[in-house]
């Protein structure tokens, strides 16, 4: 896959990657395993299987840690001789499971220990990677130094110091190097399943209209095309989402990755109006009341308050739903909803979200082909069959640019529209 591009120093951007030859949009131009990667914190910890990162119902427990579960007996012999390390440490520290970042780390080290000569890759490797330590500001410094301590008990019985790591491999550093390159693996319908770090990946440079996209098929990660990338030219990705105003983006930029972006969409602050469109008073208070939100919305107990939650705001609201305080309350009373098993409703909130969506996600964008596609499902599901056939239409034209026609989303997405077309020919 390498074929496809090649490492160069970027212009005031350090390393980066741009394309050896044209690329049209659609374009699968590297693929990766992860060299490292856990499985988020939270609800995903019981819901995804460690190995495969594929959701299930009932999961099999490691029966020494009892913490990491998987698909199946298969799945657990592909995972022992990565996690038997690491089942010992869970079992010292339970009920305390460490932060993501910990246990990202922690397998890094337990890598290192195991095969020193393991750090190598394509494009860039772990040393190569820049931790930024220098321009962390020192609340980040204090925070990394808080995860040290905790990976120290963490891997108490496995690592007395430091000087047990290969050369130029301190804690603190690779706490750093995790912070600034790992990517978040999403599942089909874009929700966080796990984290992971990709060496070679990580030489790709922000933009927040970027020429390529990442999507992920279990843990493999999928680097496409969705513009016309002449050769030569840089490609670029996103590592926020874009949704947010440009301050905003600006100032997460800064913190988690130390650059200030200065791409065309900055610098314009193009859609900024957009984004906070309306009464200012009102767009605040919807903002406030999404913090509330978000601390129920993922507690299955609390669904029906959340949903309560969003109606009133929306009912009270005068903002333009392309406000994007708003849209985020509409997408969450959307899928509260469809939690719920009220479908009708679902789909009157999915349907408002289509245009701000396309206004604010470039023509080819996962998020928006996945919010188009659960609207379709929605249609589909309430017997609305040349409208979901239409709005399916729509999503497979984004989604063989984005993913692929080999991605498993694109197998779901043609059997949902072989089984819409069915049902609109038996009508």
């Amino acid at each position: 896959m390498a074929g496809n591009l090649e490492k160069f120093q970027s212009p005031g951007r350090g390393n980066g990657l741009r394309a050896i030859r044209s690329l049209c949009p659609g374009v699968t131009v590297f693929k990766a395993e992860p060299y490292v990667y856990t499985v988020c914190h939270g609800k995903q910890y019981r819901a995804a299987c460690h190995h495969c990162l594929r959701r299930g119902t009932k999961l099999l427990r490691c029966s020494q840690c009892k913490f990491a579960r998987y698909c199946d007996v298969r799945c657990q012999k592909a995972a022992w001789e990565g996690h038997k390390r690491e089942c010992m440490c869970l079992k010292c520290v339970l009920p305390n499971v460490p932060t993501d970042s910990v246990r990202l780390v922690g397998r890094i080290i337990f890598k290192l220990l195991q095969s020193p000569d393991c750090d190598s890759e394509e494009l860039y490797s772990l040393s190569d990677l820049q931790s930024h330590m220098k321009e962390l500001s020192e609340e980040m410094k204090d925070g990394l130094g808080q995860l040290v301590t905790t990976l120290e008990l963490y891997l108490k019985n496995q690592i007395q110091d430091s000087s047990q790591l290969p050369p130029g491999c301190g804690i603190i550093e690779l706490f750093g190097k995790v912070t600034c390159n790992s990517f978040t693996i999403s599942d089909g319908e874009m929700q966080d399943v796990a984290v992971g770090l990709y060496p070679s990946m990580s030489l790709l440079n922000h933009s927040c209209d970027p020429n390529c996209v990442i999507v992920f098929e279990g843990r493999c990660l999928l680097l496409r095309t969705v513009k016309e990338i002449p050769k030569g030219e840089e490609l670029t990705i996103s590592y926020i989402d874009v949704m947010m105003p440009t301050h905003q983006r600006q100032s997460q930029l800064q913190r988690q990755y130390c650059f200030t972006c200065d791409c065309h969409q900055c610098l314009s602050r193009d859609k900024a109006e957009d984004m906070l469109a309306g009464d200012e008073q009102s767009s605040n208070k919807m903002q406030s009341s999404l913090a509330r939100i978000k601390d129920l919305q993922y507690q299955e107990s609390e669904e029906k308050e959340v949903l309560g939650m969003c109606k009133a705001l929306l009912n009270s609201s005068q903002l333009p739903d392309r406000n994007i305080h708003q849209l985020k309350v509409l997408d969450c009373a959307m899928d509260m909803c469809i939690n719920l098993g009220l479908w009708e409703e679902a789909l009157s909130f999915g349907l408002r979200t289509l245009q701000p969506y396309s206004l604010y996600y470039s023509n080819y964008h996962p998020v928006r082909v996945i919010q188009i596609m659960k609207v379709g499902k929605l249609q589909h599901y309430l017997g609305m069959f040349p409208e979901a056939m239409e709005t399916l239409k729509q999503a497979f034209d984004i989604m063989k640019v984005t993913h692929g026609d080999d991605h498993s989303m694109m197998k779901d997405l043609r059997e949902l529209l072989g089984d819409c077309g069915s049902s609109m020919n038996a009508t």
